[in-house]
């Protein structure tokens, strides 16, 4: 269930990120971005770590931790030194923009009027995946009847739905209130033909686009003159997946608040050194001007690629999920908002005799 006081202290929590964000726009007018900036920034993104434990309940604690404690944060690292969304002066941010800007997980598209749309999907694509999630809450009832590995194929499509929905409504309200055209946050990942094209092209992209600049670009600056250009993605993405890892582990113990177990961490672990290799060999493979394309190898690529992910998903992402009792509760604050919903319904249906 979601009670009251959730409510509540997620209305304070979110008022102390309005508060502190309207400090942090007012230090970007009289402070010189660098170590300056970035001392006074520091109070905020310990204030941001500390915020999330405020709150209990899977959905708002949950994207509330995700949103301040790993892209609010990383975003005013970013500010700090003068880059990142939060620093454009193209046009200069407004108040209320900088504020959707550093907590919401958007990203002004460069080139609105441009016809390229890819990324951008039509309301009826949202409405298929609204009733299937849906069918899959009502799937859920039968879980008895189901194998245990199946309720974990549910699950990796549930999360995807709710992620990309939950992202989607962000935009439409972003775009509703400050007329603006948004970078699209997933690109059907479930198409994906290899690692680097699921995690770096289509899957969470929001996290794609903050870890680049924070993580991916520093280390491979560092690590072309350890190793060469040639070599030095690959540090920069095993470094990029260590980061991301770490911030898994915040996010799970935000969500469960019980001890790490370190399964997410061998998860992005196994998943940087899988991503190395391919990249390695794509190398390889391009030097000797060897190229592999048909119409068969990229459903068979497809195929292994997402089967890939689900299966490791199976190894070490849904057991540190399932330990914090993440499915449980979260069907608790569904039946919950059913029945406010309901509840209301009959309230507003009442006829007095």
């Amino acid at each position: 269930m979601v009670p009251a006081g959730e409510v509540f202290n997620f209305t304070k929590v979110w008022l102390s990120v309005f508060i502190s964000l309207s400090y942090c726009y007012a230090i970007s007018k009289i402070t010189p971005k660098g170590f300056t900036r970035l001392f006074c920034v520091l109070p905020i993104i310990c204030l941001f770590l500390f915020l999330p434990l405020k709150l209990f309940s899977i959905h708002l604690g949950g994207m509330t931790a995700f949103f301040l404690a790993w892209l609010t944060n990383f975003k005013l690292l970013l500010f700090a030194f003068g880059k990142g969304p939060l620093s454009s002066s193209n046009p200069p941010l407004s108040l209320p923009l900088f504020i959707a800007m550093a907590c919401l997980p958007i990203k002004i598209q460069q080139n609105p009027l441009s016809k390229s749309r890819k990324g951008h999907k039509s309301p009826l694509n949202y409405v298929i995946k609204c009733l299937l999630l849906a069918a899959l809450l009502q799937v859920y009832n039968y879980n008895n009847y189901l194998h245990p590995k199946l309720i974990l194929v549910l699950y990796s499509f549930h999360i995807f739905f709710v992620l990309e929905l939950t992202l989607a409504m962000v935009q439409a309200l972003v775009r509703a209130l400050f007329d603006l055209e948004l970078e699209p946050q997933f690109d059907e990942p479930y198409l994906a033909t290899s690692l680097q094209d699921f995690w770096g092209r289509r899957w969470n992209l929001m996290v794609t686009r903050i870890l680049r600049p924070t993580v991916y670009e520093p280390v491979l600056y560092i690590s072309a003159r350890a190793v060469g250009r040639k070599w030095a993605p690959l540090p920069a993405v095993f470094s990029t997946f260590l980061v991301s890892a770490a911030m898994h582990e915040l996010i799970f113990y935000y969500l469960g608040r019980v001890r790490a177990t370190w399964e997410i961490t061998w998860f992005f672990v196994f998943h940087g050194m899988c991503l190395m290799a391919e990249i390695a060999l794509k190398k390889v493979l391009a030097d000797q001007n060897i190229m592999i394309k048909s119409r068969l190898t990229t459903v068979l690529r497809t195929m292994l690629t997402v089967g890939f992910v689900m299966v490791t998903s199976f190894w070490w992402f849904f057991p540190t999920l399932l330990r914090c009792n993440t499915d449980v509760r979260a069907f608790e604050e569904y039946a919950a908002v059913g029945a406010f919903v309901k509840d209301v319904g009959r309230a507003l249906t009442f006829q007095p005799s």
